[in-house]
């Protein structure tokens, strides 16, 4: 049984009427939706079947049915969501137009909640009121707006406990459901989506249109609701006022009994999960649930339910009602301040990525300058010198693909407020870039601090400086790689391994394992050496290192300059700045980069989707649709 669903005042993209008889509002309509997706062959799959409804303002339509019925399906093809592997066909009106929902008309509580555990329930919904709430607003009423939602939604006592995660216990599920609904409506929004809630609808204001796909509702809940629409197998059972849902099963052969919760009994008889004959109360011979779908389908395109829905239909889409302009935004400056400052917070108290790598970059520092300790000027030092600045541009930024997971977790919470409209692209980018920029600071100047003395390396200022410098640009420089893998391959796993490989070819071809010289020409040295940071960082604390000293090899001694030029084969026509400067250079290169994969699938996706969707118009028609056991199923129909 699900839990209670708590349905506060949402606001985010609100869709509003204007005409002589009605109050401002969203009416929702779609007629004869169908959606295909298509399978590893090619061949379309049926996910809707020419359904047809209607959602209107001060009402709860609840979209019930088993699992992979096409509920959220449904829900994302109303809010515009549908993903590009899918298509579809038939008509979505807004107020009787053809529109697209725009910000601060609707809003949509997705079925997971991706929230920073990091942060607690006031600090949650608080930045989440500075990034969706107009400039217009004090940040005093900002955080007014904020508290009044978080006591709408009952957590105020709760309000300053961590919501918690695979680390650290912090507040229950139900809760957390609570803390997305609250983030989702501090705009105010008219049209609100839910995909599965659990924690209650009781808490709603008048002339807000809810949907919410729901599977099994406890019998409290479903008393809530105002309208039932009921699929299986994406095809319409029923759709209509819930009170009268009871009726049209008990009239189909199909009673509720007493004292059991109707949405139990309805999922029971339509669910093909666990097949099983069932008995009417028409007939004493058993029907399978296939032939029990069938029947009630059929009924219901001849009932008055399916008219009445028909009627009301038309009747909106008849109405003069006209699109509320998009509401206002915080600025892109306020914005990325507090996506910056948010980022900060969450990685700063995020014990796996902030203190415990921290921690295992001091250790290792501390076994490096332990084990070149007090390194002298002999011709065996060469190498040495050589191998301890390697571990440090190789091995030891390596450890930035340590903070993948959390990048992974920052790229869903940015997609989900991306798909909401709280934000664009170029602050989170902004954001993401200026957060790292203190924390590896720290853990880039202190470290290397301990290695670089302890190990002797050239004395003065200006050589520590740029040691620390190069290693903080690479820190950087990795991490902005790995945020580019994770908004490709959005897998801890596999983005972790995709990075490692990518690294590796890096540090292969970096010109210390294989001197440049020595390096295949095809593909290793043009392009791979040059493309390589590593390259450039081996290069640069090498200069930085060597030049300058003098070794002995006996009697013999060999100048820094001899070594840079001879023994790593290096180029000297170009001083160690150039090379610092190539690095940064290679971060700004990511980081657009990453901007640029980021708009260009937003862009790419709706291009395919608009694609695909004027094909399935073609092959909606020619789709074969089984035969019932009462007769032909009518796709023009509800």
């Amino acid at each position: 049984m699900a839990k209670e669903v708590e349905m506060p005042p949402r606001h985010e993209e609100v869709v509003s009427i204007e005409t002589r008889d009605h109050e401002q509002g969203v009416y929702l309509t779609w007629e004869d939706l169908t959606v295909l997706a298509s399978n590893n062959e090619g061949v379309p799959r049926v996910i809707l079947d020419a359904v047809t409804g209607y959602a209107q303002p001060g009402e709860i339509l609840a979209i019930m049915g088993p699992s992979g019925c096409g509920k959220s399906t449904l829900l994302d093809t109303l809010a515009g969501r549908l993903g590009s592997g899918m298509r579809q066909s038939g008509n979505i009106l807004v107020n009787g137009r053809r529109q697209a929902l725009a910000f601060g008309t609707s809003a949509y509580v997705t079925q997971e909640d991706i929230l920073m555990t990091t942060l607690t329930v006031r600090e949650a919904v608080y930045y989440s009121a500075q990034l969706q709430l107009p400039q217009s607003m004090t940040k005093s009423e900002k955080k007014e707006r904020a508290e009044m939602s978080i006591r709408e939604m009952g957590l105020q006592e709760v309000i300053d406990t961590k919501i918690g995660g695979r680390i650290s216990k912090g507040i229950s599920g139900g809760q957390k459901r609570r803390v997305s609904i609250c983030m989702e409506v501090l705009t105010r929004p008219r049209l609100l989506f839910l995909d599965e809630p659990t924690s209650g609808l009781d808490t709603r204001h008048d002339r807000i249109t809810v949907m919410a796909s729901i599977h099994q509702p406890s019998s409290e809940v479903f008393e809530l609701f105002d309208n039932l629409c009921l699929l299986s197998s994406g095809k319409t059972v029923y759709f209509g006022r819930t009170g009268l849902s009871a009726e049209f099963f008990s009239r189909n052969g199909f009673p509720c009994p007493t004292l059991r919760n109707p949405s139990d009994h309805y999922l029971r008889t339509i669910n093909k999960d666990f097949d099983k004959d069932i008995e009417t109360g028409c007939s004493d011979k058993p029907v399978t649930t296939a032939e029990v779908i069938d029947i009630l389908v059929h009924s219901f395109k001849m009932s008055n339910s399916c008219q009445e829905t028909k009627r009301r239909v038309a009747d909106i889409c008849n109405m003069e009602g006209e699109l509320v302009k998009s509401g206002s935004q915080a600025s892109f400056k306020t914005q990325c301040m507090v996506l910056t400052k948010r980022s900060f917070v969450n990685m700063y108290r995020d014990l796996g990525y902030y203190w415990l790598r921290f921690v295992i970059y001091m250790a290792l520092c501390l076994c490096i300058g332990t084990i070149y300790y007090d390194i002298d000027y002999s011709y065996g030092s060469i190498q040495a010198r050589g191998s301890m600045l390697m571990f440090v541009a190789g091995f030891l930024t390596f450890m930035s693909i340590g903070g993948f997971p959390s990048f992974v977790e920052e790229m869903k919470i940015f997609r989900r407020e991306r798909l909401n409209g709280h934000y664009g692209v170029t602050p989170f980018v902004i954001g993401n870039t200026l957060s790292s920029i203190p924390y590896l600071g720290l853990v880039s100047i202190i470290p290397a601090a301990i290695a670089y003395y302890l190990v002797g390396l050239q004395r003065g200022a200006e050589h520590f400086i740029y040691f620390t410098v190069v290693l903080y640009v690479c820190m950087i420089l990795v991490e902005s790689l790995m945020m580019i893998v994770a908004s490709i391959v959005p897998d801890y796993l596999m983005g972790i391994i995709t990075g490692a490989g990518i690294l590796g070819v890096m540090m292969l071809s970096g010109g210390f394992f294989r001197l440049k010289n020595d390096i295949p020409k095809p593909v290793w040295r043009y392009p791979m050496y040059y493309l390589g940071f590593h390259t450039y960082a081996n290069e640069g604390y090498f200069k930085n290192e060597y030049l300058g000293l003098n070794f002995k090899n006996g009697t013999e001694n060999i100048s820094g300059e001899e070594v840079v030029r001879n023994y790593w084969e290096m180029d000297l026509s170009y001083s160690k700045w150039f090379d610092l400067a190539v690095l940064i250079g290679m971060v700004v290169l990511y980081r657009v980069l990453f901007l640029i994969i980021i708009k260009s699938g937003e862009k790419v996706k709706p291009m395919i989707r608009d694609y695909f969707g004027k094909r399935a118009t073609k092959q909606t028609r020619q789709i074969m649709v089984l035969p019932s056991t009462m007769s032909p199923i009518n796709v023009s129909s509800c």
